[in-house]
């Protein structure tokens, strides 16, 4: 019952994937898998995407989490917790780009406000990813539908 929706959008708030795990989970564990998921959906389609600047909020301030996106080449974007020494940090910290991290609040509460998914009726994980993916299909199609059609 306690499950937690990772998203990954690109910079226009556009969804690109989603992954679940249990409510009890860090959230930072996650993220290797979510980004890979996500890249791995796009290279599929035959776009060569690797995202230039990844943000998040200072629940994934890992040191193990900034090597691991400079190794793929993605600067990363996280504020420093408030008792960490800012100066250690190999990179430096884009303070325009990481105001730009509510375009990802802004996507989690329109998903928030699809009803099948804020109640979440199914009991299996499997069905509940899949109605958080037709809601995120959904905002594809109203987003490029024509003017005036109903979807």
């Amino acid at each position: 019952m306690s499950t937690k929706v990772h998203v990954l959008c690109d910079g226009r708030g556009n969804p690109m994937t989603a992954v679940l795990s249990p409510g009890q989970s860090h959230e930072s564990k996650l993220l290797p898998g979510v980004l890979e998921a996500g890249i791995s959906e796009l290279n599929e389609e035959g776009f060569e995407a690797t995202p230039a600047k990844l943000a998040g909020d200072k629940g994934y301030r890992y040191e193990w989490i900034d090597d691991y996106l400079l190794e793929k080449e993605i600067n990363p974007v996280i504020a420093s917790k408030s008792n960490e020494d800012r100066s250690a940090r190999k990179v430096e910290f884009d303070k325009p780009s990481y105001r730009r991290r509510c375009v990802i609040e802004q996507l989690i509460g329109w998903l928030k406000e699809a009803r099948r998914v804020a109640t979440r009726y199914e009991k299996l994980a499997v069905t509940y990813l899949s109605m958080v993916k037709l809601a995120m299909i959904a905002r594809y199609l109203r987003q490029f539908a024509p003017e005036g059609s109903r979807i």
